[in-house]
């Protein structure tokens, strides 16, 4: 199971004071029969920020961010061993995200993939190994990752779930 991630969304009220509009786990999480999920925070389609709509996350919960928008969100990866090594279910789960096309059914790892986007990731808890066609490297907490358009994938080297934040960018407006 996914652990719930507190999601405090702030607005101003008619007169121009700041308050809390909701306070509670985001409701907008996709999880997937091997504990790999995604939670999202927030997301902004194109045309830039939008400070009128209550909750920006409130739409279908898919892998890449909406055409020239972006979307903040955790991602969990299942401990070590879980479902990692088992295309079809990778398959499964891409498809679920809404994203078979950004899925590399062939390559190396079952869950490679790449999307058009430049992704700011942080790794929260665990040990990740970053996973892509020719290299790969083993995070830590707080390590950083700057993900720009290219193959990857991620494999949990810990017996505990993992989580890692993420801001993903839309890159393909421009084509």
């Amino acid at each position: 199971m996914l652990k719930p991630i507190r999601r405090i969304v702030t607005t101003n009220t008619a007169d121009g004071r700041s308050r809390i509009l909701s306070d509670g786990p985001s409701p907008h999480v996709l999880e997937t029969a091997s504990h790999r999920g995604l939670i999202d925070l927030w997301a902004m389609a194109e045309g830039g920020p939008d400070t009128a709509t209550p909750d920006g996350a409130d739409r279908p919960v898919v892998l890449a961010p909406a055409r020239g928008g972006n979307t903040f969100r955790i991602f969990q990866l299942p401990p070590a061993g879980v479902g990692e090594n088992d295309r079809v279910l990778s398959a499964d789960v891409f498809a679920r995200m809404g994203a078979s096309d950004a899925h590399d059914a062939d390559a190396k790892h079952p869950n490679m993939h790449c999307t058009r986007s430049i992704d700011y990731i942080v790794l929260l808890s665990g040990r990740v190994k970053l996973i892509l066609d020719e290299e790969e490297t083993i995070l830590e907490p707080f390590d950083v990752v700057i993900q720009r358009e290219t193959n990857h994938a991620w494999q949990n080297l810990s017996d505990q779930p993992a989580q890692l934040i993420a801001v993903l960018i839309d890159t393909s407006a421009g084509v």
